[in-house]
């Protein structure tokens, strides 16, 4: 998909370089894949403590049936 944006050029110039990008585009998609993974891991920080499990479970027990 085709995308216009206006990117601020010392921005995206400074990203393509520490990054050592080829490419704008390389340097976009590494950015929005990282974003997403961020925001993944915040999703799934805000979990802890709110999941409730069987203190009987044996996972050592689990592994052996292997």
């Amino acid at each position: 998909m085709a995308t216009n944006l206006q990117i601020d050029d010392k921005l995206i110039r400074k990203a393509v370089k520490l990054g050592k990008h080829r490419t704008k585009k390389a340097a976009v998609t590494k950015a929005l894949v990282e974003y997403i993974q961020h925001l993944e891991q915040v999703k799934i920080g805000k979990l802890f403590g709110s999941i409730e499990y069987d203190p009987a479970y044996d996972y050592k027990r689990q592994r052996a049936r292997r």
